[in-house]
């Protein structure tokens, strides 16, 4: 056939030979984009197929992205929780139920270790971040410490007006009014697991280390160092730190039953600001009571009413 200028030129026809050639390039499309989509890459572009040089970059990403998902897979334990999950668990250690009397012992240990003070309280620790408090030693007898959520107040004996106080208030040792009065880490606190570690620095069984920063105003502490049995969650020991994110003390949990810990017995606080003395804070009893409204009112309080 003779063309002219004028004859118009037809497209040439895809051949048996170059279809296969055009759906093999189809197919390699396709397969680059459902890789860039499972590691949430973007669609490779027009011209960046496999064989050109965004096909190159896109390979490489999508190894890169493959790697750093295999990665994380490795570094995140399969027993690993959600942090309230986990302080849900620790609480149960010392916290059995909503609402509780908790007979406790509060002993002041010096440097030497011979015994310095001790005291007895009775707390009744309630549902909703409400605690009461009331000291049994015969030189602190009839004062009491209320806590509601954040607040804080001292009832003294001879006095009608309750007094505002902070949860680090001391009352013997090293033991404040938050070490005593609350006994619950969830919903106060937030953070990551930094990972695993020695439970103890000397020891060889594996904790979870967790990473702490309180979410409340009212708090004891404004970051918690936890380290918790990797198995069970029960609390081990923490370093626990004030406003000013300094080292105030050091604490270690005492279980029941070393091999199978069904609760905290006591509580040892280790002072790391000025004197070293040990406070020990033994939970002699515990039992769930409720307690009436009326108890949980500073004004009422303030009466100076007889509580048993």
């Amino acid at each position: 056939m003779i063309y002219s200028r004028n004859t118009p030129v037809q497209p040439a026809k895809a051949t048996t030979a170059t279809k296969p050639l055009q759906q093999l390039r189809h197919r390699s499309l396709t397969s680059t984009a459902r890789s860039n989509v499972a590691v949430g890459l973007p669609f490779a572009r027009r011209g960046e197929g496999v064989g050109g040089s965004g096909g190159k970059k896109a390979s490489i990403l999508t190894r890169i992205a493959i790697a750093a998902l295999a990665g994380a897979a490795m570094l995140t334990p399969a027993h690993a929780q959600d942090i309230p999950s986990l302080l849900k668990d620790a609480d149960r250690f010392r916290m059995s139920a909503d609402n509780l009397q908790v007979d406790t012992q509060v002993t002041v240990f010096n440097t030497d270790g011979s015994q310095d003070k001790e005291r007895r309280y009775t707390v009744f620790a309630q549902a909703e971040r409400k605690s009461l408090v009331l000291m049994q030693s015969p030189m602190e007898k009839g004062q009491k410490v209320l806590m509601l959520g954040d607040d804080f107040w001292l009832l003294m004996p001879g006095s009608q007006r309750p007094l505002r106080i902070t949860p680090m208030q001391k009352l013997l040792g090293d033991a404040s009014t938050g070490d005593i009065a609350t006994m619950n880490w969830a919903g106060d606190y937030s953070g990551q697991i930094v990972g695993e570690e020695p439970c103890l620095p000397e020891g060889k069984a594996i904790c979870l280390h967790l990473s702490l920063q309180a979410q409340r105003k009212g708090v004891t502490y404004q970051r918690i160092e936890l380290w918790l049995g990797k198995a069970r969650h029960e609390p081990v020991r923490a370093d626990l730190f004030v406003q000013s994110d300094k080292l105030a003390k050091q604490a270690r949990f005492v279980m029941d039953k070393p091999a199978n810990p069904t609760t905290v017995s006591e509580m040892v606080l280790v002072d790391q600001l000025s004197n070293k003395k040990e406070t020990r804070i033994r939970y002699l009893a515990r039992k769930e009571r409720t307690v009436s409204a009326e108890w949980l009112n500073p004004m009422f309080l303030a009466r100076n009413p007889t509580l048993e």
